[in-house]
């Protein structure tokens, strides 16, 4: 199967879903949250990755080992087998049957079902770049991180095939510098803490579009305090207000990064937005 981001992204708004979609007793980052979130209408999944002591790449966000283990555990400091025995909690912080899940095993359960979002990709380059290849699906795959020169070094050096979406907090010459790179760069992140703020601007994302990149936003909260959308964000829909939440973003955005794929995607439809052909 074919994928091709630029094409879907004419036809229709690209839903990613951030962790999948977990809650009750389902954890984020697991397969089963991969699952439930491609059928409640994500196009894309986000996973986060972080590696063993030994090299195994695994689906986890770095640094959540004791929230989500309920355990005083890292990651980077067990083996790949010890990693394997661990079990993650649920909301109520319950250990559940659900274990860690490596790259490896993921992306093979997601091959031709949807794009896939590779966050943390600049902890570990090198290795996911190699695993990646080792699936043939670089169509699905959409590496993402900050623009700092060593990992665009990786990048265009071993993935230059490999589409790649940087994460933006001040436009600056970001985007004219990774055009003059051997980068399959295909649009950028951005993070706005105003309306204001120049990563927000409709004459930047114009820029971007005249050039084929596609522009992404966050309507997800992981923490408040770190505004990434001025304010157009799941909670300001969920709790009223889906016209300033995700009407707002499915206006000005390609792609919209969600933590209710579900509600996103059924307002879209209802209001009209879903589908741009």
């Amino acid at each position: 199967m074919k994928f091709d981001i630029l094409e879907t992204a004419r036809e229709r708004i690209i839903l990613c879903a951030h962790r999948g979609i977990f809650g009750g007793n389902i954890p984020c980052n697991t397969i089963a949250s991969f699952d439930f979130a491609i059928a409640e209408g994500a196009d894309m999944i986000e996973l986060d990755v972080t590696r063993s002591a030994d090299g195994e790449l695994f689906i986890f966000h770095p640094g959540m080992e004791k929230r989500q283990f309920c355990m005083d555990v890292s990651i980077p400091k067990m083996t790949a087998a010890e990693v394997r025995e661990l079990r993650l909690c649920n909301v109520d912080g319950t250990r559940t049957t659900f274990g860690v899940n490596t790259l490896d095993e993921t992306l093979e359960h997601l091959k031709d079902r949807c794009f896939i979002n590779i966050d943390k990709f600049g902890d570990n380059p090198a290795a996911i770049i190699e695993v990646v290849k080792r699936h043939d699906m670089k169509d699905q795959i959409i590496l993402k991180c900050a623009p700092k020169k060593e990992q665009l070094d990786i990048v265009e050096k071993y993935a230059p095939d490999i589409q790649f979406l940087p994460v933006i907090k001040e436009t600056g010459d970001t985007h004219e510098s990774l055009k003059r790179r051997n980068i399959n760069y295909i649009g950028a992140e951005l993070l706005f803490t105003t309306e204001q703020d120049s990563t927000a601007s409709d004459v930047y994302r114009e820029h971007l579009k005249k050039d084929g990149k596609l522009a992404w936003v966050n309507a997800i909260v992981y923490n408040y305090k770190a505004v990434l959308s001025a304010g157009h964000t799941d909670d300001a829909a969920i709790l009223g207000d889906p016209e300033f939440g995700w009407g707002w973003c499915a206006d000005r955005f390609d792609i919209i990064q969600t933590d209710w794929i579900g509600s996103v995607s059924r307002y879209l439809e209802k209001t009209g937005r879903r589908y741009r052909k």
